[in-house]
């Protein structure tokens, strides 16, 4: 016997239209959308008025820790953070120890995820300099893709051999996902630095290490190859106004082999938080001027960049207490992004609509994701219904990541997330969790 549940009198955001209607769901699926009343018996109802109905959020970059590095974080742990936030299907990445580098650990990971994930998942295979056969092995329905760190990062996995990243390029069926800065450049310029100030290299000086030129060099670089090799490219965590020249807005994401993602740091911060966040907020790439922040905004808007992401990386707080050379680069905000991005919407910087196309509807076209990303009969219902106009503000007793820190603690937000709905199932409402009805992400290939 179906499971039913109907949502009604919500505002509904999808595809560039907002409408006040009613969804009605047939176990994993929605069955029905209309702004009418829709004259149907469900087990339960829920009485949406007031509030605004979303897509489920779609993160295509996290690092959930596991295996091995789980005193920072874990798959059960920060799963649940990100259903709190309204995310309801994320791609997590292979810089774990061991890392995701051989199908056997890719496995691995799909097999505790399916016992511990609140919500939906898929997982990167990470390329090294030696791994390319595993990666022609792999079926690409069954994963997001391959990640390439084209610059070294937390867990150092740099492939820069160029005879490994041209095969990579040239014969992987899967997307490839890049962190891209240049390595030389990056090693230079921490030099210099270290002959200036020693071991005690000010925080604030991590957009000069890791400049705006180490990022657009690297990015060219991987844009050149994907060129050559006509390769679907995926560029992670833009973060400079320079990169954006190397992509393009005049194609239809459907048909783009060249695409580019911003994280929701990028378009919050700038380089004059470190005077106040310090270590909290030094990723990799790092977090740059005002001119970079609004330049990343404008791309948002005019479709240059066309994922909007976390990168969600924790790392406990006694950790960023280092000093520069030691402290790790990441931060948690898988939790805070959409009510962060909603936050921009109060501001006048996105629209409701805009903040949908890119951390929903772009996911599911870019990555090909089977029936998911958007409010449509016949897809898997992954929704979050948003509360708008409150005041609710990150406290440490608010914070659902392990690592008990958030580089947005203090802040107050216009929005919340009241209930978050995967696969047709109330996985939290409330600030409580209900169900686990997860599954792992297909994809439809060429």
């Amino acid at each position: 016997m179906a499971e039913t549940l109907l949502i009604s009198n919500a505002l509904i955001i999808n595809e560039n239209e907002s409408f006040i209607g009613n969804v009605f769901i047939e176990n994993d699926i929605i069955s029905d959308i209309s702004a009418q009343s829709i004259n149907r018996n469900a087990d339960k109802t829920i009485d949406a008025t007031g509030h605004i109905l979303l897509p489920g959020v779609i993160d295509d970059q996290v690092h959930f820790r596991t295996p091995g590095l789980t005193h920072k974080g874990d798959i059960e742990s920060e799963s649940k953070a990100a259903v709190a936030g309204g995310v309801t299907s994320y791609m997590d990445m292979p810089n774990v120890v061991p890392p995701t580098t051989s199908i056997e650990n890719l496995e691995q990971k799909f097999a505790i995820a399916k016992e511990k994930s609140w919500a939906n998942y898929s997982f990167y295979f990470g390329a090294t300099n030696d791994n390319i056969d595993q990666i022609k092995k792999l079926d690409p329905k069954q994963f997001c893709g391959v990640k390439v760190f084209m610059g070294s990062s937390t867990g150092n996995m740099l492939v820069d051999d160029e005879t490994t990243l041209n095969r990579i390029f040239s014969e992987s069926s899967a997307l490839i996902a890049v962190h891209c800065e240049d390595e030389a450049t990056i090693k230079r310029n921490t030099q210099e630095a270290v002959a200036k100030f020693g071991d005690s290299i000010p925080i604030s000086h991590h957009p000069i290490i890791r400049s705006d030129e180490a990022c657009y060099k690297s990015t060219l670089k991987a844009v050149e190859l994907a060129k050559k090799h006509n390769t679907r490219l995926h560029v992670l965590h833009v973060s400079t106004a320079k990169e954006l020249s190397l992509f393009d807005n005049t194609i239809e994401l459907e048909h783009k082999r060249i695409t580019a993602e911003v994280c929701v740091h990028h378009l919050w911060f700038t380089d004059a938080d470190y005077n106040s966040k310090g270590a909290l907020i030094k990723w990799n790439p790092a977090v740059k001027s005002l001119k970079d922040r609004e330049a990343l905004r404008s791309a948002i808007n005019s479709n240059l960049v066309d994922i909007i992401a976390t990168d969600h990386a924790p790392h406990t707080f006694e950790e960023k207490q280092n000093q520069y050379l030691q402290c790790p680069s990441g931060a948690p905000m898988v939790q805070h992004s959409l009510v962060t991005m909603l936050e921009l919407v109060k501001k006048g910087v996105f629209s409701y609509n805009k903040v949908v196309q890119k951390m929903c509807h772009a996911p599911a076209k870019l990555f090909r994701i089977e029936k998911r990303g958007f409010i449509k009969p016949g897809y898997y219902a992954d929704l979050v219904i948003v509360t708008p106009n409150v005041n609710q503000q990150v406290t440490s007793e608010s914070i659902l990541y392990k690592c008990g820190w958030s580089p947005l603690l203090g802040e107050t937000f216009s929005h919340r997330v009241l209930t978050t709905i995967i696969n047709g199932k109330i996985a939290f409402d409330n600030d409580s969790f209900i169900k686990q009805p997860v599954s792992a992400l297909t994809f439809v290939c060429d």
